[in-house]
C-alpha cells in the first residue's frame, strides 16, 4: 500500500464517529419487473464522518493537526471501528480459535488474517490487513502457537508466516484471534472549521473512507 502512515486516528474521536460498510450492487430490471442483481465489489468499503466524535476544541485541534500531517487525502492511516475491530464477538477478548485462516498442506507457510461474517447462506471472508500486533494469537489444530518462535505476524499486511520446521502439516486447521484497524484516508482536501457553528453545537464534516490494501 503506497503513501500510508502506520498511525492510528485519535481514538476518542473515532469511537464517536458515524458510518459503516458500503456495497456496490448493479440492478437491472427487466420489462416483466424481474431483477438481475450483480455485486460490483468483492469487498465492502467503509465510510465514516469523524465530526460526530469531536466533542471539544481540544479534540478538534488534534484532528486538524492529524489532517495536516496526513496532507489531506495524500497519506492513509489506521482507523478503529468501534463496532467491528475484533475477531471475537463484540465485547469478548480475542482467542486463538476465533477465525479460520485455512488448511495446512505441509508446504504453505503464509496465511492471511481474515474475518468471516455469516455461516449458512453466503459467508463473507474479509481480509484483515492492519491487525494490532500485540493482540495476534494463532493456533494449529487447536494448539496455540508462540509468536516469534513458531510464526511471525506482519502487522502492516496481516500476513501470518510460519517459520521453517513449524509449517502446518497436511489437513491441519489454522485459526487466529486478533484486534484490527481499518486502512483509511481522509475523503477531502479541505477541512472546513467554523468555530462559531461548533460552539452552537454544529458538528464539523470530517469524511473518512476505507482504502484497499
Amino acid at each position: 500500500m503506497s503513501a500510508f502512515h502506520e498511525v492510528t486516528f485519535p481514538l476518542d474521536v473515532a469511537l464517536g464517529a458515524r458510518g459503516g460498510p458500503e456495497r456496490r450492487t448493479e440492478i437491472v430490471t427487466a420489462g416483466s419487473g424481474r431483477e438481475e442483481r450483480n455485486a460490483r465489489w468483492a469487498h465492502a468499503r467503509r465510510r465514516w464522518n469523524a465530526g460526530y466524535g469531536v466533542k471539544s476544541l481540544g479534540a478538534l485541534s488534534d484532528v486538524v493537526a492529524f489532517f495536516e500531517e496526513r496532507r489531506g487525502r495524500l497519506y492513509g492511516f489506521r482507523w478503529r471501528d468501534r463496532l467491528d475491530h475484533s475477531s471475537a464477538m463484540l465485547g469478548a477478548a480475542p482467542s486463538p480459535g476465533d477465525q479460520s485462516l485455512g488448511i495446512g498442506d505441509s508446504e504453505n507457510a503464509n496465511f492471511q488474517l481474515k474475518k468471516t461474517y455469516g455461516v449458512l447462506h453466503a459467508p463473507y471472508a474479509r481480509p484483515i490487513a492492519k491487525p494490532v500486533a500485540e493482540s495476534i494469537r494463532v493456533a494449529v489444530d487447536g494448539e496455540e502457537k508462540e509468536a516469534g518462535n513458531d510464526f511471525d505476524a506482519d502487522s502492516v499486511t496481516g500476513l501470518i508466516i510460519f517459520r521453517p520446521g513449524r509449517i502446518p502439516s497436511e489437513g491441519a486447521v489454522i485459526t487466529a484471534g486478533f484486534l484490527f484497524d481499518v486502512p483509511v484516508r481522509f475523503d477531502t482536501d479541505f477541512l472546513e472549521v467554523d468555530l462559531a457553528a461548533f460552539a452552537a453545537g454544529e458538528i464539523p464534516s470530517i469524511p473518512v473512507v476505507e482504502i484497499r490494501p
